[in-house]
């Protein structure tokens, strides 16, 4: 699984995506940025450690995102960790698209793209046909990225109360 993922990455970028596990030191740290910008961004004020350990204690972790439920891919750029992905088995042919995050010194080089890309190629290696995924109204830069990538908006699925956006897939 680990040469299908290097293939599609894009070394024009020198963005290089493997899986990783959400509880190594790379990984966790990013988790964590991606989760404290989630905060930051729906309250509109900024959070701090105590807070990003109450929403990870109240199941905001990514526990899920290692085999046989679901999978983390870990972005580098230029060698350095700077994104992640989540998929997340829903049915035996769909997966779901979770915890999308570029670090912000790298955002406007690819990360996003590359991420995406690896994320598409793992879910057909892993024999799904759709990707679904849902997201709130204010990651405008998100819902813009996945229609730009042939994601169209769907019905809601699942339960998730910060959802406004879903997004689905077909893998081809």
């Amino acid at each position: 699984m680990k040469d299908e993922i290097r293939r599609v990455t894009d070394s024009d970028y020198a963005w290089h995506v493997e899986p990783a596990d959400p509880h190594s030191p790379p990984a966790a740290a990013l988790l964590r940025l991606y989760l404290a910008e989630m905060i930051t961004r729906y309250h509109g004020r900024p959070t701090d450690d105590a807070e990003i350990d109450r929403h990870l204690a109240e199941g905001h972790h990514s526990d899920d995102l290692t085999p046989p439920t679901g999978l983390l891919l870990l972005a580098h750029h230029h060698g350095h960790p700077a994104g992640c992905i989540g998929l997340r088995h829903l049915a035996p042919r769909t997966l779901e698209l979770t915890r999308m995050f570029v670090h912000p010194d790298t955002r406007g080089n690819g990360g996003a793209t590359a991420l995406l890309h690896a994320a598409e190629s793992t879910a057909r290696t892993l024999g799904a046909h759709t990707i679904r995924l849902n997201t709130r109204k204010d990651l405008t830069e998100a819902r813009a990225l996945y229609l730009k990538h042939g994601y169209t908006e769907t019905p809601p699925y699942g339960n998730d109360p910060l959802a406004d956006h879903w997004f689905e897939r077909r893998l081809s």
